[in-house]
Formats: structure tokens, sequence, C-alpha cells
């Protein structure tokens, strides 16, 4: 819109009087009525404009979404120490804590220990601690059978189970009598022992684990089978191997990559 006329009334505007003080008066009032007078001035309407408020709100949507696909592509955060320890996620339910189930477990621990060190049927296989050392020490003894041979604590040697659990710190394996028994941290002992649950400490003892020949156990007997193999069945060419558990306080995934180094040890 424009506004304004060509005659003035009135007294005189003060960008005219200006305008004459430079310009001859002819040419200051063309300027003037072309640059003040009849200049346009547009007015922006006092309400919203409706385009302008649905990208605004088709803005907000996509930036919603995007928040909410960003979200989904999210690992789930994983769960605290604390919270493991509440939700009870590897607590060994009652009903499972009984020798025999874990059974055909150790049978396919011996095939795998088999496998690992190179050990055929039909053949006398022996080992040495420089050959074979590095692979044991990275092996997995989940389903292993362990008996305590030293330990600082003098009535806990002769203990023997199946390791039905291998952590960092601890070892839990399960007894012949049905008895659940965890291997922790020497600080816990006390707090295990409040809850009535034998306590041995991983650092500071050794145990030991006896591998059979490939060909001394029963064509005929099946990896999965709950038949326990005894002392008798493994016979008198059996590998003897002793382990300190010093040394094992990693987990076992950690153990798998860990580049293991022969050094002297005084802990007992």
């Amino acid at each position: 819109m424009a506004f304004g006329t060509l005659k003035m009334a009135g007294p005189s505007h003060i960008a005219l009087d200006l305008l004459k003080e430079v310009h001859p008066p002819e040419t200051a009032l063309a300027i003037f009525t072309e640059k003040v007078l009849h200049k346009p001035l547009h007015l922006r309407p006092t309400s919203p404009d409706p385009n302008s408020q649905d990208a605004r709100a088709r803005r907000r949507l996509q930036r919603v979404r995007k928040q909410e696909k960003s979200r989904r592509r999210q690992r789930p955060k994983p769960l605290s120490a604390k919270e493991k320890r509440i939700t009870g996620i590897y607590e060994i339910p009652k009903e499972s804590q009984k020798y025999n189930i874990y059974v055909p477990l150790y049978r396919m621990w011996l095939g795998y220990m088999w496998e690992i060190l190179g050990m055929v049927k039909g053949k006398q296989n022996w080992v040495t601690a420089q050959g074979v050392g590095g692979k044991i020490a990275s092996a997995d003894f989940h389903g292993s059978k362990l008996i305590v041979v030293r330990s600082k604590c003098v009535s806990l040697v002769g203990l023997k189970g199946i390791v039905v659990r291998d952590t960092r710190f601890t070892f839990q394996i399960i007894t012949e009598k049905n008895e659940l028994k965890s291997m922790v941290r020497p600080f816990t002992f006390a707090k295990s022992r409040a809850h009535k649950d034998l306590a041995i400490p991983k650092n500071h003892t050794i145990f030991e684990f006896h591998l059979p020949q490939p060909d001394l156990i029963a064509e005929s007997s099946d990896a999965m089978s709950d038949k326990d193999i005894s002392d008798e069945d493994m016979g008198a060419n059996a590998l003897v191997f002793q382990i300190h558990g010093s040394s094992f306080e990693h987990r076992a995934v950690d153990r798998a990559t860990k580049k293991f180094k022969q050094r002297p040890l005084h802990e007992l």
C-alpha cells in the first residue's frame, strides 16, 4: 500500500528540508515524493499463516520420528552388577543342583579337551607342559571335574566336583552329594560362610583334573550319557594335570584370547 500526496498541508517535512539543502527545490520534491511519500509499506498479518503452522507441525513430527528411530537402533543398557545380584540371573535353581544333570556336560568336556590337545583313539597320547601348557591355560573349564589338591585352608583339600560356572574369580562346582560349592575370592569368605556356603579362594589354590585316553572309554558309551566316569574307568594311562588357580583369574572368554607366559609362582 502507498500513501501520501504531492500537495503537503501544514509545516514542511524534515526530510524535504534536508533534501532542499543539497538539491534544487524541484529535484528535492521529486525525490521526497518517490522515496518517502509513495514508498510502499508492507504490513504482516496479525494471525499466523496456516501453511506455516502445518510446516512447523511436519518438522516436529519428523524430528520425533527420527528420535524414535535412533532409540530403536541403540543397544539396551546392560545390567549392573547390583541388578544382576538382585535378579539372580546367574543363580542355579535348587532343582537343578543335581550331580547327574552335569555328567553329560563332563563327557562333552572330555571330547573338547581331546580335540584341543590332539588326542586320538588307537594311539598312546602323551603331552608335555611346554607343548600344551598354553592350550590348557586358555581352555574353557565349564564341565570339567576338578579336585582341590593344595590350599592354604587344609580342610578344603579333597573337594571334588564338576564345574558348573567359571567366572573371573570363582569356580562353582557341584559335588557327587548334590551340593553346590562356590570357590570365591578371599574377601567374600566371611560372607559365604554366613550363608552356610563353602567358600574356597581361587587364588592360592591348586586344582587337579584327570584326562583319560580316548580309546579307554567304552565305544558303546554315548557322549551325552548320564553315566559318570570313575577313576577305575580312566585306567593307569590317564593324564593328570595340576593347575594354579591364581593363573586362571580370568573369564573363560578372556582366557581364550590371552597369551600366557611362564613365570615362577610363590603363592604356596
